[in-house]
């Protein structure tokens, strides 16, 4: 079978190809696999009950079902949902939103699909512009979303140490460079798969910069604030025109809806609603239509901030205690990254003889299924920083016995190969 360029580079080996792949295949076989991989949430009780008790009450309703099964959306989604959003955004944050500058999209990898594609690329006059990506690592979905080659710049981090084995990845301004090549900045927060969370100040700093070149600053804000806030440190809610706000459903619990949010000016809306009725026609009605009661009232932000962080916060701090206890302090050199927010661990060992993708292999054949570090820093060159094959990503979303016996085996081999 031959393919043309976008044929071979969308089915070649990627990241997350591989990431959705080894996902699919464990849970599909049946295997005793520890998935401490991919970002599926957690099952939030809470949350499932309030979305049986939402789903029970469309069901009743001939018109919800008709909506929610028998009805395309416009490009730019469901305008119900699109309409109660601006609204409680607009009241908890003035931030002047009309139901103009919100599109929704099936989930948020089709959107950064769009956006990168959008602002990075072959421009008229033989110009090609790249996304910036001022601090690496960052998500293993944008890794391959470019359809042309050369898409991404990345910038390496500033490393400081906030504790006996704990670190954190800070912006290097000084190495931050926007020309007239790049097309917009793009950053995650928190990040996957740090559990970064940059600074309000970094992030003003970003948007100064975007401002003065007047590019877009897109903010991924999947784990992030307004919704579903899985922030352990404060970072404060940031919207204006210079800025692309992209949000999901996914990590408040509704994974399997496939509902991104894309909050941007009136143009960036117009161009993105062009491109879903290419791509798709419509976007699904079922993400929003489910979250839709919760915008209304106000829960999808009350419950974010006093159930979804706190569920995640403890187990957060039950993984760490673990991973500390596992590890100990006689052994080698071992570091996690600051959790400030997501889902993850970023481990780290400087002392590890072996690479990343070797150690993933190592672990994945003792049953416990993570992701190697090296997929994790689209942008910068793949020889010349040893760091990038120095790094874990685990999740510790799924259940808590589950998660420390996969700990614990992940400091077992290590120590074991740093011995």
């Amino acid at each position: 079978m031959k393919l043309s360029s976008f044929g071979q580079k969308f089915t070649a080996d990627s990241g997350i190809t591989s990431l959705m792949d080894d996902l699919g295949n464990a849970l599909a076989s049946g295997d005793d696999m520890i998935m401490m991989g991919g970002g599926n949430p957690g099952h939030v009780p809470e949350i499932q009950q309030r979305v049986q008790q939402i789903l029970s009450d469309m069901s009743r309703s001939e018109d919800d079902v008709r909506r929610v099964v028998g009805i395309y959306d416009p490009p730019q989604g469901e305008k119900q949902f699109i309409a109660s959003l601006a609204e409680l955004l607009n009241e908890e944050y003035d931030w002047g939103l009309k139901p103009e500058n919100i599109a929704l999209t099936n989930g948020s990898q089709a959107a950064f699909f769009m956006l990168f594609n959008m602002f990075g690329g072959s421009y008229d006059g033989g110009q090609h512009k790249h996304i910036l990506l001022p601090l690496a690592p960052e998500y293993i979905g944008y890794a391959d979303a470019g359809i042309e080659p050369g898409l991404f710049r990345a910038v390496q981090p500033d490393i400081s140490f906030t504790d006996a084995h704990e670190f954190k990845y800070r912006v290097d301004f000084n190495a931050v460079e926007v020309t007239s090549e790049t097309g917009a900045i793009c950053v995650s927060r928190p990040t996957n798969p740090t559990g970064n969370v940059i600074t309000d100040d970094e992030l003003n700093r970003l948007e100064a910069l975007a401002r003065q070149h007047d590019i877009p600053l897109i903010v991924d804000g999947a784990y992030g604030t307004p919704f579903p806030s899985l922030l352990f440190v404060d970072a404060t809610p940031h919207w204006n025109d210079q800025i692309i706000l992209c949000l999901s459903l996914s990590k408040l619990g509704l994974p399997a809806a496939r509902t991104g949010i894309v909050i941007a000016s009136e143009p960036v809306i117009k161009a993105l609603s062009s491109i879903n009725a290419i791509m798709n026609l419509a976007t699904g009605s079922f993400g929003a239509m489910v979250a839709d009661p919760l915008v209304k009232s106000g829960e999808i932000l009350s419950l974010s901030r006093e159930v979804v962080c706190p569920f995640y916060k403890a187990k957060m701090e039950r993984a760490v205690s673990v991973f500390k206890d596992a590890m100990g302090e006689e052994s080698c050199r071992w570091y996690v990254h600051k959790p400030e927010g997501a889902m993850f661990l970023w481990l780290w060992f400087p002392d590890l003889p072996i690479t990343s993708l070797e150690l993933y292999q190592r672990l994945k054949a003792r049953g416990v299924l993570v992701v190697s570090g090296h997929y994790f820093f689209p942008g910068l060159p793949e020889d010349g920083w040893k760091h990038r094959h120095q790094c874990l990503r685990v999740t510790y979303s799924q259940d808590d016995d589950r998660v420390a016996e996969g700990l614990r085996i992940i400091a077992d081999e290590v120590k074991s190969l740093t011995a």
